[in-house]
């Protein structure tokens, strides 16, 4: 692999060199012998240049240009098909058969459990028909589709259906034209026996869309979510940014077997069914929510990727990332904006923040890649979004929505860059952002350094600050970097504020900010250089301050924070998030000094600090239940871990489990009431609304306090027999799915006979499995795939077990012995000769083999070589392995 390998580089980007007037595909679907007739109608930009088209696993049958075959002289490859002709303007049609039914990877066009369905994103088109497959090439498509009626029912693709009809031998066909130019990646094949519910929706502008989802037979009842979810979304985009949806129809399909969340084909998104099915007894709250947010992502890429697309992949933030900032904003709209935010935040540091400190750290721009499905990472989506929000945040909801008025009056119908985004923003408002490109060209996550100068007989408070990337080997090029602060006074009050020089703190003209000026309780400071100090004029007392509010910079920040501050904060400060940061930045010193004893085996300690706090959130019965059941819980491992240049596996998962162990004991009287009072008032009927959603988690969190007491036990098995919806039951059996008590089993079994026949239902039972952090959870894992309900062809499946495993479970995969490596490593091998993409997920773990001890790095870097070893390496596993070992 290593010497066939190509890399790719953003700064080899050229123009492509044929434009595409219009395409026209015929399909006739057969299981293993489905032939596609592409038909395109070709300008040479260059003319003379040779027609090269990407293509890959096909079978060529024909190549005509003009209707005359000219296969004896075209070029072939593995992955390139080679035109030649000196015709500046031509008719070329290719005829190809592929293998649906064997195409296990989900690239491309596949059949799983009798339907066809399609990925095309990134480069899956190639493998349906020879093509110009890359996004900036784009083309009007009609799309004729013949396939046996007793087989596909349903014929699917973009646009607006214009013909339909029967044929012979009880066959018939479809023909479907997007009147919309659009790159090959958005096309989109679905056909099989399918129901749909429909709706309308009626548009700002007065037209009535028809809206359809697509499942098969047994899911009808589990659609009414999904389809409200899409009508709050279509009002929302309308409401927020003005933009309005463009076809007479809009079409959702959900499959079982699908690589990703979703996919925006325009006008016909393919959905894993994950993220369509629900209802009370099957889905739960977290769900509800990742349903209604993944179907306003795919809807709003309508206009954020689909009218406006990315020029080449190296973009893919473009997109990505504002797309993501849009649900974002979307769900804090539908719920809770203060707990979207800090559950965005725990997400990013959880999951994205590892992902920059290992040896896949790329920037939200990559600059290079070998297999571009390795660059659909939380770098790209989250911390994309991320820097979105950073342009909100400096240009204020009236300039960012300035700057997006102006990038789609010059770039509708497009394939643009970010540079494009970033200088609509600027233009639009008059400044100068140039600056902004530095977060999307360096890698890591960067650290703010902050400390603190009082002044009392000058009444003066200064910050020093400084900025930089510790692992970045390049010279640093400064950020810009908005940093949200006020000032606590001893009675929690936020002072009136002003600072020295606050034109300085001034965008533009048009986007002035708090500090520019009269005195305001929270300013904006904008950081521009690496090193940089603000003073604070009239501050009568020394302050408690409150930085990154609402967590205004992806950036891990460092400041000298006593105890005393951190509870005054987590007590009074009006910003939620800065209030949850404190509490959670008190725990985590406090799990710090623990992990610090536990190493030098000395008694662990639970400090009055920490038991005054948690008792201020426990007992405030006038706090949002959002919030307090965001703030109980302890830092997650994995957030833990993060913390320490070498990860002490046990000591981690040894203090985390002390620690809350010691608040349940110590709170269990004030836990119980709280939990008993919960579970009266969240009887009845399931409703997926705010107040219902933070009581029922509120709840629960008391109950995995509790369940920490051996006593408590009986509550678990109490709930999951009598809960009506599916939060509750799991819950109830996540809580106890961490002990040893008889009820784990008996429930995992009455569980698994109710649910055994609903394949998503039935992920959270192995998924739960999976992630139990028993004596004996590899063993457990093992067994769960050799169990009969477990596929490997399926990613939701794969996911549930594997990835859980891998990503969640501490104990099991950094068993001392490498045990869990070893078996990992073997689970990569196989997947990787059936489905690629799932398998090079299935190897992140592996990449930070460098933070453990000796003994694990060992252990980790055998197993690496194990898979590097293997002959035929996918490229999507080879590049995380590589670099991973080279690391």
């Amino acid at each position: 692999m290593s010497d066939t390998v190509k890399v790719h580089y953003l700064r080899d980007y050229q123009a492509p060199l044929f434009e595409l007037d219009k395409v026209y595909l015929e399909f006739d679907l057969q299981p293993q012998a489905t032939r596609v007739t592409n038909t395109m109608q070709i300008r040479a930009l260059s003319p003379g240049e040779p027609l090269v088209l990407n293509g890959e696993k096909l079978q060529l049958l024909d190549v005509r240009v003009n209707g005359e075959s000219v296969l004896a002289q075209c070029d072939v490859t593995d992955e390139h098909l080679t035109v030649k002709t000196d015709l500046s303007e031509f008719e070329l049609s290719i005829d190809t058969e592929i293998a649906p039914e064997s195409n296990t990877s989900l690239e491309g066009l596949y059949r799983s459990s009798g339907n066809y369905c399609t990925q095309c994103e990134a480069e899956g088109f190639r493998k349906i028909t020879y093509f110009l497959d890359r996004p900036d090439v784009m083309t009007l498509y009609t799309t004729k589709i013949i396939a046996p009626k007793a087989d596909c029912k349903v014929l699917l693709s973009n646009g607006n259906l214009i013909e339909s009809g029967e044929l012979d031998a009880g066959r018939h066909y479809a023909v479907w034209e997007d009147p919309f130019r659009k790159p090959c990646y958005l096309f989109a094949l679905v056909a099989g026996n399918l129901e749909c519910i429909e709706d309308q929706y009626r548009t700002a502008d007065g037209r009535d869309v028809t809206l359809r989802i697509y499942v098969e037979p047994r899911n009808i009842d589990k659609c009414e979510h999904a389809m409200s979810s899409l009508k709050k979304s279509m009002q929302w985009d309308e409401q927020r940014f003005g933009l309005v949806y463009d076809l007479d129809i809009y079409m959702i399909v959900a499959v079982d077997d699908f690589n990703m969340g979703a996919m925006e084909n325009k006008g016909l998104n393919v959905f894993n069914s994950k993220f369509v099915l629900a209802k009370p007894e099957t889905a739960t709250d977290v769900d509800y929510e990742g349903i209604e947010a993944v179907i306003a992502h795919e809807y709003f890429h309508n206009w954020t990727g689909n009218r406006v697309t990315c020029r080449d992949w190296f973009q893919l933030t473009l997109k990505e990332g504002l797309t993501v900032f849009r649900d974002q904003e979307f769900t804090a709209d539908m719920l809770s904006p203060a707990v979207k935010r800090i559950e965005d935040v725990k997400r990013l540091r959880n999951h994205q923040f590892p992902e920059d400190a290992g040896p896949m750290a790329h920037p939200i721009q990559p600059q290079s890649y070998i297999e571009m499905n390795n660059f659909y990472t939380m770098t790209v989506y989250e911390k994309g979004a991320e820097v979105v929000r950073l342009y909100h945040t400096l240009l204020g909801e009236a300039g960012f929505q300035q700057g997006m008025k102006l990038y789609f009056e010059r770039h509708d119908g497009d394939a643009v860059t970010v540079e494009d985004f970033r200088n609509a923003m600027a233009d639009a408002n008059g400044i100068d952002l140039t600056q902004m490109h530095n977060w999307y060209v360096q890698s890591g996550t960067p650290t703010l350094q902050i400390a603190a100068e009082y002044d009392a007989a000058n009444q003066t408070y200064r910050l020093h600050c400084r900025q930089n990337l510790p692992a970045q080997e390049e010279p640093f090029k400064p950020l810009l970097l908005p940093i949200k602060t006020a000032l606590l006074a001893a009675n929690g009050k936020a002072m009136p504020l002003k600072v020295q020089n606050a034109a300085a703190q001034t965008l533009s003209p048009k986007t002035q900010q708090a500090g520019a000026g009269e005195a305001s309780q929270e300013v904006l400071l904008v950081m521009r250089e690496a090193e940089q100090t603000f003073v604070f004029e009239g501050i009568a007392e020394e302050p408690t301050p409150s930085f990154l509010r609402g967590f205004s910079a992806p950036v891990n920040l460092q400041f000298a924070y006593s105890d005393a501050q951190l509870s005054l904060l987590s007590r009074a400060d009006d910003d939620a998030f800065a209030r949850w940061e404190a509490f959670q930045t008190l725990a985590m010193n406090e799990i710090k000094g623990n992990i610090s004893r536990f190493e030098a085996q000395q008694p662990l300690e639970l400090s009055a600090a920490m038991i005054n706090a948690f008792a201020g959130v426990l007992l405030d019965r006038q706090a949002d239940r959002g919030l307090v059941a965001l703030t109980l819980p302890m830092p997650d491992l994995t957030y833990i871990g993060e913390q320490y240049r070498q990860i002490n596996v046990e000591a981690v998962y040894a203090v985390q489990r002390w620690l809350k162990r010691e608040l349940a004991q110590r709170f269990e009287e004030p836990l119980l009431a709280l939990y008993e009072q919960l579970r009266a008032e969240s009887a009845g009927d399931y409703r997926y609304e705010k107040t219902a959603i933070a009581t029922r988690k509120l709840k629960n969190v008391a109950l995995g306090y509790l369940l920490l007491l051996e006593q408590h036990a009986a509550l678990a098995e109490a709930q999951f027999n009598a809960a009506q919806n599916m939060t509750d039951v799991l819950a109830a059996l996540e809580s106890l799915s961490h002990t040893g008590h008889e009820a784990r089993l008996r429930c995992l079994e009455r569980f698994y006979m109710q649910w055994r026949y609903d394949p998503l239902v039935l992920d959270k039972w192995f998924a739960i499995q999976a992630g139990s952090h028993h004596l004996h959870a590899l063993e457990h894992v093992k067994a769960l795939v050799e169990h009969a309900d477990f596929h490997y062809e399926n990613p939701n499946r794969v996911r549930s077990v594997l990835g859980v495993f891998g990503r969640l479970n501490l104990l099991g995969f950094h068993r001392a012995d490498g045990a869990g490596y070893a078996f990992l490593a073997e689970q990569v091998i196989k997947l990787d000769k059936l489905n690629p993409q799932v398998a090079a997920r299935m190897v992140a773990p592996f990449t930070h083999w460098k933070r453990y001890d000796a003994a694990r790095q060992q252990y980790m870097q055998q197993a690496l070589q194990k898979i590097m070893a293997v002959k035929g390496l996918s490229k999507d596993v080879f590049e995380i392995v590589s670099k991973s070992l080279k690391s």
